[in-house]
């Protein structure tokens, strides 16, 4: 294949994957504790294209999304009056348990719940039913005629975030270069409160034309390319 249809639909399939990235912010700039993601990319083989050349000149052969960054900055709040809402003021995540799996997600959206686990027993839980942890990464049992207590909830952070995976509904896990769990005593909870998306529409707009853009001189390349091969083509 001619290396410039080559490295103009590598290009192409690039730019379809750093607006798929540019979609899901999008499609998340409502959703609470969401955090914005950017496509990170890497130049693929250069070759040494003129053997007879001096000095031979090195050719690419166009660029890949190699990565997701996730951009963990903190967004606004909103208030909700809810008695089991809770925003972190600061670094850190919740820690959330699976009992089914007895893996341990993080997460920045607090919006929890009580929920009864038989014997009258109620636990602090997310969205998706898995038990809150304490600062002593313990479960957090509630009161339910004491509804206005104070949950022991624990915020922990990790010394790197780079590589963190994303488990679906901004939960998190970490990886072995992330390194291990620790508390952040310096974050604040504010109840009644659930922390925002970080999407700022303006800029991810701005990416959306950017990216047309690029898409559109990768389509235009092929076409060049193209008529380049079809001139050849004629004077044989």
């Amino acid at each position: 294949m001619d290396l410039s249809f080559y490295t103009a639909a590598v290009g192409a399939n690039a730019q379809q994957g750093r607006m798929n990235v540019i979609a899901n912010n999008l499609a998340n700039i409502n959703t609470e504790g969401y955090k914005s993601q950017s496509a990170g990319f890497v130049d693929l083989l250069y070759n040494k294209y003129y053997k007879a050349a001096t000095k031979d000149p090195e050719t690419g052969c166009g660029a890949r999304v190699e990565k997701t960054d996730i951009l963990y900055e903190q967004a606004g709040t909103m208030p909700t009056g809810g008695a089991f809402d809770f925003a972190i003021s600061g670094e850190g995540f919740f820690a959330v348990y699976d009992p089914g799996t007895g893996d341990v997600f993080y997460t920045r959206n607090g919006h929890f719940s009580m929920s009864n686990y038989g014997e009258n027993l109620f636990y602090l839980v997310d969205d998706e039913k898995r038990l809150v942890l304490s600062k002593d990464f313990n479960i957090i049992r509630i009161d339910p005629s004491e509804q206005n207590q104070e949950p022991d909830i624990g915020v922990f952070d990790f010394n790197s975030k780079e590589g963190m995976l994303l488990k679906g509904n901004n939960n998190y896990m970490p990886v072995d270069k992330n390194g291990s769990p620790f508390l952040n005593e310096r974050a604040v909870l504010a109840r009644g409160r659930l922390e925002m998306s970080n999407v700022d529409l303006a800029y991810e707009m701005s990416r959306v034309i950017e990216t047309q853009r690029a898409y559109q001189m990768t389509l235009k390349m092929v076409q060049t390319s193209d008529e380049i091969e079809q001139t050849i083509n004629n004077l044989r």
